[in-house]
């Protein structure tokens, strides 16, 4: 499942059954993001968002992948990036929770 932001694009995935429990996640950034330092950038920020957020709104047994966007993941206001990232957690779990039912 995809939930696109204004500052990254984030796609999620229950596991299935016995793949082991807790939470994955990963980062990428393509070269459209900049060159080597902005595209690192964005992924540093993008990795401590994840690492605020996900301990408290992430699910166990998901997957999950930040995808940076050009010229805005390394400028959005921090604060931002966080409250994206809740909402796309809380989007793709209400998503996903639909369709089980």
């Amino acid at each position: 499942m995809r939930a696109p932001t204004t500052g990254f694009t984030l796609q999620a995935r229950a596991r299935p059954q016995g793949e082991g429990p807790g939470l994955r996640v990963g980062f990428t950034c393509s070269k459209k993001v900049g060159n080597s330092v902005a595209r690192n950038r964005a992924k540093r920020r993008l990795r401590e968002a994840a690492r605020a957020v996900l301990p408290e709104d992430g699910q166990d047994g998901w997957d999950y992948v930040l995808i940076g966007r050009p010229e805005v993941t390394a400028a959005l206001p921090f604060d931002q990036l966080l409250s994206d990232l809740r909402a796309a957690l809380a989007r793709v779990h209400a998503k996903h929770q639909a369709a089980a039912r």
